[in-house]
């Protein structure tokens, strides 16, 4: 082989070895003993220092690694060069990149042909990872012992079901010492009743989560939850079971139930509760052949304790009033047979539903006798004045009472049958009881019927305007005849019945809050009639539109009636609107607040059905009304009657001295006529003067009557 041969090969075993260092997963580096400088590194060694591999050589280690570090090493590397052997240590290093590693170093002596040491080779490994791992171990280790100690939950380990450790916690838990505990069966501390799942769950060494009951000492068993885990530790494989004390998440749990199926209030069951309970009665009723009354109690104007004395006089007499209901199924004689005490009947329940209705269910087949007897007696304690802050409060109840089998064979159908009785009750005047009778369920039905029908109206624009004149008599500045005003009569045009007149639906309506969208279509489709008959120069006078009790209530009132007349083009002063007394008298400075912004649009106001209501007159004064309306009802009867006369006449006398205007409603005769006439009253409506008449109709009459 030539000398350029030899020498490309010589290069390309270097290139090899070059590569092989720069690999290697250890740092190597040669210092010569002859001022200890690097005279080899490869890329690792360099990178470690942040340095190239030809940039240390020549340096000193000192200089490589720092003057502190390199004090540090001094001592092994003078060892290695006196003793001529290989040295091991460990130190931590901060890299270039300002990470923190742990190394391990190998010094090994490069001895000449003597064995004296001329160099050192340098060779570095990183156990960072080691390390870590290693204080990771002793970390967690101390970590569990700590937990063990430290945890406020039991903890105890075992190995195939045989007790290795166990914490403090656990210990003060049962009741037993460590010793004590040590080396026996886990299941010895386990509730009999839990025994086998315990078992299961030892054979089969899930990871898994359960409630059970632990055994203390003395023999108490209590509530636990056992969280069960596998672990590897020192070489083992144990089962650690975390045990919790539950009795506080028991008795929460109890109470939750209790407060889902009691009401708070009286402690009393609540509708839950009583539906189940009463169904297992009827079905227990049912199979011995037993009948059963159900109850249905409302309590009559309660809000008015509310709103007068505040809810917490008003929960106060709800707990009286529970407390007096339960008494009188206590000391009932007609529930109990001969010679059985006076204690309650189990079987007996009393609910509370929710506000002031109360349900009781009378087991052990109670006749309709004895049923009204209990009533009776709910009616006279229930009743009994209470006094609270040194006021003396009562309300009455209405009963309502449906049997089984008679009038239901389930809760449900018994409670909807004894509150439509309850409600029979309260329209008969309150305070009494009634017994369940197929005709309410009818009337029922037909008032849900009337009430889909009323919503398909509203929707479907079934409704119409009838329109009745009101003429002047005379008293006042118009003239005797004159068309001083007319009133819109809302009518309902059904597909079914034909025309139905308003008593037929409006109660409803306002009951079941559809009287809302009604009496804005009213109001829009007067005002668009007024501005058409104000233009065609046909009636120059006010529209009067009826304002019910919700509408003039519900919010924006004002808002919505100024929207009105602006959409329709109307003037305020086109308008009359009619509220009643008893509205005038609910909040009356609210009620002032909303006519002075109404009468600030030019809007009239007028009092319907005047006399009817409970009219302050201190009150009335201070309103801004422009009319009166006698009520037909006084109408009607004069001038045959003293009474309606006197009261007719009394009318129109304030109204003169208020100087209101004053309108005689349902005027049907001459007689009747000439009466209001002759007290003084401005002007007159009924069938005598004119009809309610359709809007083409009332048109036709206005251009007739114009000529």
């Amino acid at each position: 082989m030539s000398a350029d041969n030899e020498l490309a090969v010589l290069r390309a075993r270097l290139a090899q070895f070059a590569r092989l260092c720069n690999n290697v997963p250890v740092a190597i580096a040669y210092y010569e003993r002859e001022g200890y400088t690097c005279r080899y590194a490869n890329h690792p060694y360099a990178a470690m220092f942040g340095r190239g591999e030809d940039e240390v050589i020549g340096l000193s280690f000192a200089e490589i690694i720092g003057a502190d570090a390199a004090a540090q090493i001094q001592p092994r590397v003078d060892e290695v060069v006196r003793e001529r052997q290989s040295v091991r240590y460990e130190r931590q290093l901060l890299t270039a990149q300002g990470q923190r590693r742990h190394i391990e170093v190998h010094l090994l002596p490069d001895r000449d042909d003597h064995g004296q040491a001329q160099g050192a080779f340098v060779l570095i490994s990183d156990i960072t990872r080691h390390r870590e791992a290693e204080a990771a171990a002793r970390d967690s280790e101390e970590r569990l012992s700590k937990f063990m100690h430290a945890s406020a939950e039991g903890i105890v380990f075992h190995k195939g079901g045989f007790i290795t450790d166990v914490n403090p916690p656990l210990l003060q838990l049962l009741g037993w010492t460590l010793e004590d505990m040590m080396g026996r069966s886990t299941l010895e501390f386990v509730a009999p009743s839990a025994r086998q799942r315990v078992a299961e769950v030892i054979a089969a060494a899930p990871e898994i989560s359960y409630d059970s009951v632990a055994l203390h000492k003395d023999g108490r068993e209590i509530p636990v939850e056992l969280i069960v885990r596998t672990m590897h530790h020192a070489g083992e494989t144990q089962r650690m079971t975390i045990v919790r004390d539950i009795r506080d998440r028991v008795d929460a749990e109890a109470r939750i139930r209790h407060l889902a199926q009691h009401d708070a209030l009286t402690g009393l069951p609540n509708r839950l509760a009583f539906d189940e309970r009463a169904a297992l009665a009827l079905a227990a009723a049912g199979r011995r052949g037993e009948g059963l009354a159900l109850m249905f109690i409302d309590l009559d104007h309660f809000k008015r304790v509310n709103d007068s004395l505040g809810h917490p006089v008003g929960d106060m007499l709800l707990q009286t009033v529970a407390d007096r209901i339960t008494a009188v199924l206590r000391w009932a004689p007609e529930r109990r047979p001969a010679g059985e005490p006076d204690a309650a009947r189990e079987a007996d329940l009393v609910a509370r539903f929710g506000g002031d209705e109360f349900v009781l269910l009378l087991a052990g087949d109670p006749g309709r006798e004895a049923v009204s007897a209990i009533a009776a007696k709910l009616l006279s304690a229930v009743g009994l004045p209470l006094q609270v802050e040194g006021a003396s409060i009562s309300v009455t109840p209405s009963i309502g009472v449906a049997l089984f089998p008679e009038h239901g064979q389930t809760p449900a159908e018994l409670i909807k049958h004894a509150d439509l009785a309850m409600y029979e009750a309260k329209s008969q005047g309150r305070a009494a009881w009634r017994f369940f009778e197929p005709t309410m369920a009818a009337a029922a039905y037909a008032a849900l019927e009337m009430e889909s029908r009323l919503a398909r109206a509203v929707r479907d624009g079934e409704f119409l305007l009838h329109f009745q004149p009101q003429f002047a008599l005379g008293g006042g500045t118009a003239e005797a005849g004159a068309l001083v005003g007319v009133e819109a009569l809302l009518r309902w045009q059904t597909p079914e019945h034909g025309l139905v007149l308003p008593d037929a639906f409006i109660p409803l309506a306002e009951e079941r809050r559809l009287i809302l969208p009604i009496g804005r279509w009213v109001l829009g489709e007067a005002l668009r009639c007024a501005v058409r008959w104000h233009a065609a120069n046909l009636a120059q006078v006010p529209m009067a539109v009826n304002v019910s009790t919700q509408e003039f209530q519900s919010p924006g009132f004002v808002e919505g009636v100024e929207q009105a007349l602006a959409q329709s083009g109307a003037a305020g002063s086109m308008l009359e609107l009619e509220l009643t007394e008893r509205m005038l008298m609910e909040d009356v400075a609210t009620v002032r607040a909303a006519l002075v912004r109404l009468r600030a649009l030019g809007v009239r106001i007028a009092v319907d059905d005047f006399g009817t209501g409970y009219t302050s007159l201190a009150h009335l004064k201070h309103l801004p009304v422009d009319r009166l309306k006698i009520d037909r009802s006084f109408i009607a009867d004069v001038p045959g009657d003293a009474g309606s006369v006197a009261i007719a006449g009394a009318i129109v006398n304030l109204g003169q001295r208020l100087h209101l205007q004053v309108l005689a409603e349902g005027v049907e005769t001459e007689a009747q006529r000439a009466w209001v006439q002759e007290q003084g009253c401005d002007a007159q409506q009924g069938f005598l003067a004119g009809m309610p008449l359709p809007a083409a109709e009332f048109e036709a009459w206005l251009r007739a009557r114009r000529g």
